[in-house]
């Protein structure tokens, strides 16, 4: 048995682990732009990645050390992704460590920005050059990792095991566009004082991203520095193998929604949830089509209760289904069933007024078996153009 308990804060809070972010010249605007992750201890650390195949400089190098190594150290800027670089974006990397004056133990790189530049490393180094390893500034940090973010993202739990012990686990992300079921375009810091073995981090990382940042869309791209790290100091020396995982799953979770809800422009999240598909497979194949989809979340933005785009979308995933046995609802406002359009002017007010919400579910009943599977995604308006047709500036 345990507990498992939402606490504020930022990762500064976890025991082991100090963080700090500054503005070294890459943000026009004088935002922060560079920020650090340290342990005095070597962390266990694991990731998954982008499965985009222009990997950008700093997965090539993170990759590089090869399984379960340990670091004490994660370099993290914004403004230049330092990617489509080849071999001289990591070699950027490596000449950028050997400059800092800190007791580095296999040092890895995060970057987040604008594709094909190369990294400014007279700025980065004479930012990190700055830091003081010993703060403890997760909100900081947090605001050095964002791009077209409209805020930061954190969260943070207490974990209370059985035995009298506990752990805390907690992370910060940035991802607001080019997000897409692909893991999504995104960074995210995990931290905790568990003591995690290497192999349950990686198998949680794994089965957790499916159904959290796996499952989400924004505008159906996906980037090339895409990144979920997971730092384990083992500070408690607590650990339950079911205890984190479901932690685990609870921070990728919120981060995920909290990327959907600030999608570029975005003003709704929705959860397509298909049941009672043929398989999960296939329940997962219509649910992505669907958060997917630019008619369906126009329609989202317009608050237009469309059905017949959530049905066009799903007979276009080429799944099996059939109408006559096909349920939509919006929440629990039945549109269309079985065949029958169930769309008179009273049940049309009631589904416009689930679309005014920030939040609602869009719930599309297969028929014809047992699979399920739940994607998120918001709509996409105006303000998705204004922001990637100047990205670069």
């Amino acid at each position: 048995m345990f507990t498992i308990l939402p606490i504020k804060g930022y990762i500064d809070q976890i025991d082991g682990f100090y963080c700090d972010g500054i503005h070294a010249g890459l943000k026009p605007n004088g935002n922060n732009d560079l920020g650090f992750i340290y342990t005095q201890k070597p962390c266990t650390v694991a990731a998954i990645f982008t499965e985009n195949r222009f990997q950008a400089a700093p997965l090539k190098h993170f990759l590089q050390y090869g399984e379960d190594f340990k670091t004490n150290f994660v370099l993290i800027n914004s403004k230049n992704a330092n990617a489509l670089t080849g071999r001289k974006g990591i070699e950027d990397i490596n000449k950028l460590f050997s400059q800092l004056d800190f007791e580095l133990v296999n040092p890895v790189m995060s970057s987040t920005g604008v594709i094909g530049n190369r990294l400014p490393i007279e700025k980065l180094v004479a930012g990190a050059k700055k830091f003081d390893i010993t703060a403890k500034n997760g909100e900081n940090l947090s605001k050095a990792i964002m791009t077209t973010d409209a805020y930061p993202k954190s969260c943070m739990y207490e974990v209370k095991l059985e035995n009298g012990t506990s752990f805390k686990i907690g992370a910060i992300a940035k991802g607001a566009g080019m997000i897409n079921p692909n893991l999504a375009t995104m960074l995210c810091f995990i931290c905790t004082d568990a003591s995690a073995p290497y192999s349950d981090i990686k198998e949680a990382l794994k089965v957790n991203s499916e159904t959290t940042f796996n499952a989400i869309s924004v505008d159906g791209d996906t980037s090339t520095n895409d990144t979920v790290m997971v730092l384990a100091n083992g500070n408690s020396n607590s650990y339950d193998k079911e205890a984190f995982a479901e932690a685990l799953r609870l921070v990728m979770h919120d981060m995920a929604m909290l990327m959907v809800a600030d999608g570029e422009g975005a003003k709704k999240v929705a959860a397509f949830e298909v049941i009672n598909a043929a398989s999960d497979e296939q329940a997962m194949i219509a649910a992505k089509a669907l958060s997917n989809s630019l008619l369906v979340k126009t329609a989202l933005f317009g608050e237009d209760p469309n059905f017949g785009r959530i049905a066009s979308t799903i007979g276009a995933s080429r799944i099996d289904c059939d109408d006559e046995k096909l349920v939509i609802s919006y929440n629990d406002v039945v549109v269309f069933n079985k065949g029958e359009i169930c769309f008179d002017a009273q049940t049309e007010a009631k589904a416009f007024e689930v679309l005014k919400k920030d939040q609602y579910k869009i719930i599309c009943d297969i028929g014809l078996g047992d699979g399920k599977f739940t994607a998120y995604g918001c709509d996409l308006g105006y303000k998705y153009v204004e922001i990637n047709a100047d990205y670069r500036s």
